[in-house]
């Protein structure tokens, strides 16, 4: 007998995974657009567009339980579309749930191929109980696809079996089972139609088995059939279930399942008959493109118990198998084809560049051969320049991809918190390094939330201080020179020095004496030392002093700084400085000893020459007075541990560094110049992350 073999849609995963990402990222948005604007058309539309996308995606998949969320989700959103249902506050409530479960969904299928157990019955069952109220009880919510037409169908193909297929019916019918003769016609707007195809013998997979198809699986495959195609199916089951199961997929107009004929065999065998292990597997569509759901079993609520406790037994197999797979880390980064086209560019000038290079070691004139050498170092450097700047652009990635969340986010703060509060964002399409982007989530959400739950005080107190009863949030990113900053700020209550000056005093974070030098930016720099916080109340939303010093070690890893400005009453900001590449550098060598180090650019602010008589004593430390600013000298060799020259200068190199508004100056033995490096790690072997960020070797083979 010939069967349905099933397709492993594996190699699909990826592709899945980025768009249902895509998908959910934009129910977000737009359900947070409706609940401000329920009237609006154009989001309405989008929304039922994209949930019937994720359906159609995760029926292909066949992560039933998703399919199920998906389609009862979209039927409500069938209904406000229709204008029959209105988009309220509960709704809208339901709704993120769902949303939430998706992604739960999803993060289960990424880190075990599988979508776990959880059937989330009680947003099912919420969903349900809105659209009977929305509708009028009882009255059930109508399918969002038209009846199937009226018009004339053409007449259906009379498939005839071959010796082998006509044995096995007619054994099949002997054991009880029904053989159904099936013509199905899809939609002729479809413009997928084997992606179609595919979902319909997906959907009768379970069912039983199809020993013949017209066409053949080939033709069905390369779509070369009209909007119908016909196949012999032995099963046990109804010929209601099997027609409600090719009719849940979407842009099928009809299905027509009669009890086949089993007439004799034609003479001449059909080609089928030659490949009984060819297995029907229509091209699946590439995830993105799936607009219909597949295995409607998911669909049937009436589905018998034993039916639906063998279809489980069936699956347990099948998802321990997945779940001992490894999670697929999806690091993927959409690229611009321009941008490829300038990289194979590049490449191509990058071979003629060594080609020269080959060619002048043959020459035999030495004074031509040195002539063109310099010549061609300086061409070579040139496209290396060029092509680190196109691979760097290859890497950036818009902010956006990480903020875009966010608003859903302070929606629900909104709500849990009991304040009114408004998110305000620019800049989201700034552009960072992709390895940048996929940590700098956490930091932000960090101080959003730090924002919403300590910053922005109650409604009842902002209309007593005179202040709008909504509290705004600002979260701004820019390009500045060579780093990308982003701001978070609220027009809250502002950071109370004293209180943390208190807090501190009475952890023992700080003596008494030192709270009296302590400057106020010093102060609020204790709110990022480990464990410190000064909410009074322990809440789920911050304020277990775990928060600010890890968004503060974060940053730092990522090579960046975080400052904090406040003003009592008026509000904070807390600045993030990150830099824009973290692979290839513009650095400054300089030596110590015999050993070599490099600064990077973007930190350096000028180089003085100071004479050691300028060199003056605060508190016991070396400083100098650069053009009014008291800038203290850090003696690098010493902090380093580096051998001393054995000669003393008679004036000292300094390097003068800043971070944020703070200088430093680093005292060198040597300048040697400017030099582009490629950062490698170097975070397993030297835990004294703070000094040093990576190495670098140069061009003679040392390291740097």
């Amino acid at each position: 007998m010939w069967g349905y073999i099933k397709m492993d849609v594996s190699q699909y995963l990826e592709i899945f995974i980025d768009e249902t990402r895509e998908h959910l990222q934009n129910l977000n948005e737009q359900l947070l657009v409706l609940e401000k604007e329920p009237e609006n058309e154009d989001t309405i539309n989008e929304i039922f567009r994209a949930a019937h996308s994720l359906k159609g995606m995760a029926g292909t998949m066949g992560y039933k339980r998703m399919q199920r969320l998906t389609h009862d989700m979209e039927n409500v959103f069938s209904e406000i579309r229709n204008g029959r249902m209105k988009a309220g506050a509960a709704l809208v409530d339901i709704l993120f749930r769902g949303l939430d479960a998706l992604e739960n969904y999803l993060d289960s299928i990424i880190n075990t191929q599988d979508e776990g157990k959880n059937d989330n019955q009680d947003i099912i069952d919420g969903l349900q109980r809105l659209l009977e109220a929305g509708l009028g009880a009882g009255e059930e919510p109508k399918p969002d696809k038209p009846a199937p037409a009226a018009e004339k169908k053409p007449d259906k193909k009379k498939l005839t079996l071959a010796e082998h297929e006509l044995a096995a019916a007619q054994k099949a019918r002997a054991e009880g089972e029904n053989v159904f003769e099936i013509t199905v016609y899809i939609e002729e707007s479809c413009i997928l139609k084997a992606a179609r195809a595919f979902l319909v013998f997906k959907a009768l997979e379970d069912a039983g088995d199809i020993i013949k198809s017209h066409p053949e699986v080939q033709d069905i495959e390369d779509e070369k059939f009209d909007f119908e195609f016909s196949l012999v199916m032995l099963t046990m089951k109804s010929l209601e279930e099997i027609k409600k199961a090719i009719m849940g997929v979407s842009e099928i107009k009809d299905a027509v399942v009669t009890q086949a004929e089993l007439a004799a065999p034609a003479p001449a065998p059909a080609p089928a008959a030659a490949e009984p292990e060819k297995s029907v597997q229509p091209e699946a569509p590439a995830a993105g493109q799936t607009g219909g759901a597949a295995a409607a079993v998911a669909e049937q609520p009436e589905q018998q118990p034993e039916q639906q406790a063998a279809a489980q037994k069936k699956e347990q197999p099948k998802a321990a198998a997945k779940t001992a797979a490894k999670p697929v880390v999806n690091r993927s980064v959409r690229v611009d084809i321009e941008k490829l086209d300038d990289l194979m560019n590049l490449v191509s000038e990058l071979i003629i560049a060594k080609n020269g290079l080959v060619s002048l070691s043959d020459a035999d004139n030495q004074s031509m051969r040195d002539g063109n050498f310099n010549e061609q170092i300086e061409y070579l450097e040139r496209i290396t320049t060029n092509l680190h700047q196109s691979v760097m652009k290859v890497r950036m990635v818009p902010i956006e991809s990480v903020v875009n969340r966010f608003p859903r986010m302070i929606r629900d703060l909104s709500k849990k918190l009991g304040k009114k509060m408004e998110l305000y964002m620019t800049g989201e399409d700034t552009e960072l390094d992709r390895t940048v982007i996929d940590e700098i989530g956490d930091p932000l959400m960090h101080l959003l939330r730090n924002a919403a739950d300590h910053g922005l005080e109650t409604n009842a107190e902002r209309i007593r201080l005179g202040k709008p009863e909504v509290g705004s949030i600002f979260l701004d990113a820019y390009q500045e020179g060579n780093n990308v900053v982003i701001e978070v700020r609220d027009d809250g209550t502002g950071i109370d020095v004293e209180k943390v000056k208190q807090k501190a005093l009475v952890k023992g974070t700080i003596t008494p004496e030192q709270a009296e030098a302590m400057t106020d930016k010093e102060i609020i720099d204790l709110l990022f030392r480990p464990s410190f916080s000064t909410a009074e109340v322990i809440s789920d939303v911050s304020g277990r002093g775990v928060g600010l010093d890890v968004v503060k070690t974060k940053i730092e890893t990522l090579g960046g700084s975080i400052e904090t400005k406040t003003a009592l009453g008026e509000g904070s900001n807390f600045i993030i400085r990150l830099p824009l590449t973290l692979a290839i550098i513009q650095a400054l060598m300089v030596e110590l000893g015999c050993e070599k180090y490099a600064i990077p650019l973007n930190s350096i602010e000028t180089i003085e020459d100071v004479a050691l008589s300028d060199v003056e004593y605060v508190q016991n430390k070396e400083v100098i007075n650069l053009r009014g600013s008291v800038v203290p000298l850090i003696h690098l060799d010493q902090v380093l541990d580096v051998e001393p020259t054995e000669q003393k200068p008679e004036s000292l190199t300094v390097v003068i560094v800043k971070k944020g508004d703070k200088l430093a100056g680093l005292i060198v033995d040597n300048l040697i110049g400017q030099l582009e490096i490629v950062i490698k790690a170097i975070g397993k072997y030297i835990h004294n992350s703070k000094l040093i960020s990576g190495a670098t070797i140069l061009g003679d083979g040392e390291i740097a």
